[in-house]
């Protein structure tokens, strides 16, 4: 799909049910101008794996993904060998007494495994659009970060057995980042930047209104007045919206049509991930946090 204008982006997004900034639908916007990566930065649970998901919906394209962790490697991410399928090859070509010069080629494209980043690049090749979703780029090595920088200046990979893929078509590449670790400034410099924040209490209760439908009006007003002043707090980790739309499905599933204190201490669980920071809020916080509240 093309779009000829940042609202245009902005509208096909809330579409597809995501309250998008006009900040970020100008990254967007620019990023598929320009045709360059998108780094996404923010806390947890904020949104940033799921602009590339509807993105995907909007452009109809396919979403590619690869989700970054400590010890990803290149092979992983790019490409390996079939090694029992050249194996068996070989054993066949051996069974049948032919002249090794005459067995198949075991290093053609029929045993190379696509890893993400080859499957993307190849994708665009054959002129499919994709989408490519670079997850938690923070969680990877510094030597992966310094691979995949290569791999974004020219969307190129060589093969050595094979030669050099390039993409026709550029893929969006939507990198995000939640900041356990600083970006290189090299990777940044090759992306557009977008740090997604907490919502504020009007955006909020937009997405809860959107995003959950069932919901009551007071009651996403009571929950959203509860996380504003949660995030408020110090707390080891504070709650993103993806907590807060797990928290108003969870009260609707239970029957709750506004909150009280016995309503929230039983879906604590929705809302704070550590043992501490729940002892915290039973012990000293709880009481404030409602007083936040319209109850009324």
């Amino acid at each position: 799909m093309f779009f000829s204008s940042i609202d245009e982006i902005q509208q096909a997004m809330e579409k597809e049910r995501y309250i998008c900034d006009r900040s970020l639908a100008t990254v967007l916007f620019l990023a598929l101008k320009l045709e360059k990566p998108v780094l996404l930065e923010g806390e947890a649970g904020v949104g940033k794996t799921e602009v590339a998901k509807v993105m995907t919906q909007v452009l109809g394209r396919r979403l590619i993904r690869l989700q970054c962790y400590e010890g990803l490697d290149v092979a992983t991410a790019l490409y390996e060998w079939n090694y029992p399928k050249q194996l068996l090859r070989i054993k066949m070509g051996e069974s049948s007494k032919q002249p090794l010069e005459k067995v198949e080629n075991i290093f053609s494209e029929e045993f190379l495994i696509r890893r993400p980043l080859l499957e993307a690049i190849q994708s665009e090749g054959s002129d499919q659009h994709v989408v490519l979703l670079i997850d938690e780029v923070d969680r990877s090595d510094e030597e992966f970060e310094a691979f995949l920088l290569e791999v974004l200046s020219d969307f190129q990979i060589t093969i050595p057995e094979i030669g050099t893929v390039t993409a026709n078509h550029r893929p969006l590449v939507i990198i995000t980042s939640n900041r356990t670790r600083e970006i290189h400034d090299a990777l940044k410099r090759r992306c557009l930047y977008h740090w997604i924040d907490y919502p504020s209490f009007e955006k909020e209760h937009r997405i809860v209104m959107t995003k959950v439908p069932a919901i009551q009006d007071r009651l996403a007003e009571q929950i959203c007045q509860f996380m504003q002043t949660v995030r408020g707090k110090d707390f080891y980790k504070k709650p993103g919206i993806a907590e807060t739309l797990d928290w108003a499905s969870a009260l609707i599933h239970l029957h709750r049509d506004h909150l009280d204190r016995a309503a929230v201490e039983e879906t604590l669980g929705c809302i704070l991930k550590h043992f501490e920071d729940i002892k915290k809020m039973k012990e000293t916080d709880l009481e404030s946090c409602l007083a936040a509240v319209r109850l009324g």
